[in-house]
């Protein structure tokens, strides 16, 4: 299996990276938080409005994680905007059980787990976290696909090009 995860705490570039990897003509699996955002947005709904039940939301993500990482082919090269394991610490940032999140991710396994060092925070339409949490998340992120059995690389602050490059040569 040739999957590739691409996290990092809110602001850390993952969008970026995916929109380039795809434009590069490599199968990418957004971010499945802003998919269900947006498309609440179109229908009128707040941010707020959005994440006001953020255990129902958080169990949102999860499940639509799920379902696309179940359509995906076990032996194409994918990079994922964010596994099911970043669903552990957005949990735990929370304070929900993690359970069900560590129940969704057996059976799963990324050939890489790339994290993303965070980049200066900027807010935007979708996030609703601050600075100091974006960091907590980004150690969460590490922590729990750490425990997971994963080998975690560093993506340290560079240009997108570099990153990229760093990336596709650590395949």
């Amino acid at each position: 299996m040739g999957w590739y995860v691409i996290t990092g705490g809110p602001c850390s570039g993952k969008t970026t990276l995916i929109s380039r990897l795809s434009r590069m003509g490599y199968q990418t699996v957004p971010e499945a938080a802003r998919i269900i955002i947006d498309n609440e947005l179109s229908k009128g709904k707040s941010v707020e409005d959005v994440r006001k039940g953020e255990l129902e939301f958080q169990r949102k993500v999860l499940a639509m994680k799920v379902e696309f990482e179940n359509e995906l082919l076990k032996d194409s090269i994918v990079f994922l905007d964010r596994g099911i394991p970043d669903s552990i610490a957005y949990f735990q940032i929370c304070g929900f059980d993690t359970k069900e999140v560590l129940s969704a991710c057996e059976g799963k396994m990324y050939k890489k787990v790339f994290l993303l060092e965070q980049l200066p925070f900027e807010k935007d339409y979708a996030r609703t976290e601050d600075d100091e949490t974006a960091k907590k998340v980004n150690e969460l992120l590490k922590e729990a696909y750490e425990a997971l059995g994963y080998e975690v690389l560093h993506v340290p602050y560079m240009s997108v090009e570099k990153r990229l490059e760093f990336i596709l040569s650590n395949l």
